[in-house]
């Protein structure tokens, strides 16, 4: 595994979306209506919401995906520009509308999303092999599963033959993935997820064995399972931890997994430690369900390091006191 970085280089390999906001009183049932009480869209997507993670935490990114030829691509492939976001490896599609994703948000800051593909589908293997010089350049390679199985299982598959430590974030769940068959050094999954690959929910770091079992099967180093505003669970060959989320009020949880997961990517190739990662990992989701959205609800680096720390007071210095304060009283 790659040695620690000071200024990691990660190339994420995913989705691009424009999000749908909308705001309602509670989630629909089937069958039944919600009026919202407001709307909004945003940039998002899965792939690009984790590369924004990256670079606000001090990556230099990279992004392998593909947008429309319409109007929203091309502005969005300029907000990332103007995020400082590398897009050398963003085609665009003649004939083909950027992909979209339309989210519900109650009242608890808990949501729905329905995601039509649109540009995200055609993200071909051979495409994501077209930018092999960005996976060689990096020292992290992240993927998603909102895009074709094909795509990320190249990109996992190559970035480890490279030598690069790899990350899946395998959401939304895909039973096409061929697990046992593509080595993933860290797999990032919701508690909801994980329980559909292990068919149980990890309760407990005592399950470690277990888990560690199924954890070989599967083809993964590391295990990461979020579970919202409980405990972190993380599974490794030798380590079993149970790392908590600060509490906060939430606001809406659409970012979270992803602003975990680009955090996670950062903190992880600059200290190689599992522990802090995780615990800075947590902090950037928590942050994110503060706020609405997806990109601009991500925190920076100041904000994540700085988490739960008093204010730094500026100290006066001689110059700037005041007469009276020079005069001030000193018990005897």
């Amino acid at each position: 595994m790659p040695e620690p970085v000071a200024t990691p280089t990660v190339t994420v390999v995913g989705s691009l979306n424009l999000d749908t906001l909308l705001t309602v009183p509670h989630l629909p049932e089937p069958g039944a209506t919600v009026i919202c009480s407001g709307w909004d869209a945003r940039y998002g997507g899965k792939g690009a919401n984790q590369a924004i993670a990256a670079c606000r935490q001090g990556g230099f990114v990279n992004i392998i995906g593909c947008v429309g030829d319409d109007p929203v691509g091309a502005a969005y492939v300029n907000s990332l520009i103007e995020q400082q976001v590398g897009v050398s490896g963003i085609q665009p599609l003649q004939e083909t509308q950027t992909g979209r994703a339309y989210i519900s948000i109650d009242a608890a800051g808990q949501n729905t999303i329905v995601v039509n593909q649109g540009a995200n589908m055609y993200l071909s293997a051979d495409l994501v092999l077209t930018q092999e010089p960005l996976l060689e350049a990096s020292d992290v390679v992240l993927a998603q599963c909102e895009v074709p199985i094909e795509a990320v299982v190249v990109a996992l598959q190559r970035a480890s033959e490279l030598g690069k430590t790899t990350i899946l974030n395998a959401s939304p769940i895909n039973p096409e993935f061929p697990w046992g068959q593509v080595p993933i050094d860290f797999l990032i999954v919701n508690e909801r997820e994980a329980a559909a690959l292990l068919g149980y929910f990890v309760e407990s770091t005592n399950e470690a064995s277990t888990v560690r079992a199924q954890m070989a099967d599967l083809g993964v180093s590391t295990l990461i399972i979020t579970r919202g505003k409980e405990h972190t669970f993380a599974f490794s060959q030798n380590q079993a931890l149970k790392v908590p989320p600060p509490q906060v009020d939430v606001a809406d949880t659409t970012g979270a997994g992803d602003a975990f997961a680009g955090a996670f990517a950062v903190h992880w190739a600059q200290t190689q430690n599992l522990l802090s990662s995780v615990r800075k990992a947590n902090i950037a989701g928590a942050i994110t369900t503060t706020r609405l959205g997806a990109q601009d609800a991500i925190p920076t680096r100041e904000e994540v390091d700085g988490f739960g720390k008093p204010p730094v007071v500026p100290q006066e210095t001689p110059s700037e006191r005041s007469v009276s304060n020079e005069e001030e009283e000193v018990p005897a």
